[in-house]
């Protein structure tokens, strides 16, 4: 199978260098017309001419993606030029590291700014557009930090897991409209990771290594709602599953009473990957109606 995307038009947030740039280049290798934003303008032009250099189609757009004005007018100049807007990535993002207890409010909702509320704002901002030519295809950048967490970065973190939430909503609202979305969780070795890992991990984690997986997710035969680890040439899903868990009949329905079932409730055997939040509800209550003899039909 072949993926091209000629004539399609993506906006690369954060492609100014590390995983941006690569994103970038590679979507343009496969013909699309590419958005290189970054909040450096130097380096958005150096990208935009590095693909125009190579016979691709390109603009540069400076501005920060937690500037929602700058990010309205960028869509508006991406549409004013080609009329559509087919792909984004969501790539753009800052580290303030600390432990939680010395970390300052400012940096905290600095790096949610960044990461969520940027990720919202060019989302916002392109989602009718891909409603009304009922095609899109939409990528956030989460993390293993937000999957599994990690020390020291408690913002980044909760932004990260944040884009699972988003993406798992944003799929059942698109599908419709033929807008799939998906989470990238990369291990790169970049400006942003230097010092992470150890001097030959960190060249085995090479940007161009990943970039092969945000071509596939944002390509026309992408799948949605899929959360894909990325890194030196290896690729992975993540997925979330939940036990199939036990009701406590009324007597039993304490503290106690979850204390002594916790081995049920934590049996892994029956554990399945719910598709909406619904359906955990509806789980429980048929669980609760079972357990009482209560006909829900």
């Amino acid at each position: 199978m072949s993926i091209r995307l000629d004539d399609q038009v993506a906006i690369v947030t954060g492609a100014g260098r590390g995983l941006g740039r690569s994103h970038a280049l590679a979507l343009a290798e496969r013909g699309a017309r590419i958005v290189v934003n970054d909040l450096g303008e130097e380096d958005a032009n150096a990208v935009s001419g590095e693909i125009e250099a190579a016979g691709g189609d390109a603009i540069a757009v400076a501005c920060s993606v937690a500037d929602n004005d700058a990010v309205v007018k960028m869509v508006k100049k991406t549409m004013d030029r080609w009329g559509r807007v087919d792909i984004l990535v969501n790539n753009a993002g800052i580290l303030r590291d600390k432990t939680f207890h010395k970390m300052s409010l400012d940096d905290f909702r600095l790096v949610m700014d960044v990461h969520l509320m940027g990720s919202v704002y060019c989302t916002k901002a392109v989602w009718e557009i891909m409603r009304e030519q009922k095609y899109g295809r939409v990528m956030f950048t989460s993390s293993s930090t937000g999957l599994y967490g990690n020390f020291g970065q408690a913002n980044y973190g909760a932004a990260k897991m944040a884009m699972v939430g988003l993406m798992n909503t944003l799929h059942l609202e698109g599908d419709k409209y033929n807008i799939r979305v998906n989470c990238l969780a990369p291990a790169a070795g970049t400006a942003m990771t230097e010092g992470l890992f150890p001097d030959k991990a960190f060249d085995l984690l090479a940007p161009e290594t990943v970039s092969p997986g945000v071509v596939f997710l944002v390509s026309p035969d992408a799948p949605s709602r899929t959360v894909l680890a990325a890194g030196g040439g290896g690729f992975a899903v993540f997925k979330g599953f939940e036990t199939d868990g036990v009701n406590l009949l009324p007597e039993n329905l304490s503290a106690e009473g979850v204390a002594d079932a916790w081995g049920p409730i934590t049996d892994e055997s029956s554990m399945r990957e719910l598709k909406m939040g619904f359906e955990q509800a509806s789980k429980l209550a048929m669980k609760a109606a079972t357990n009482l003899g209560i006909d829900l039909t």
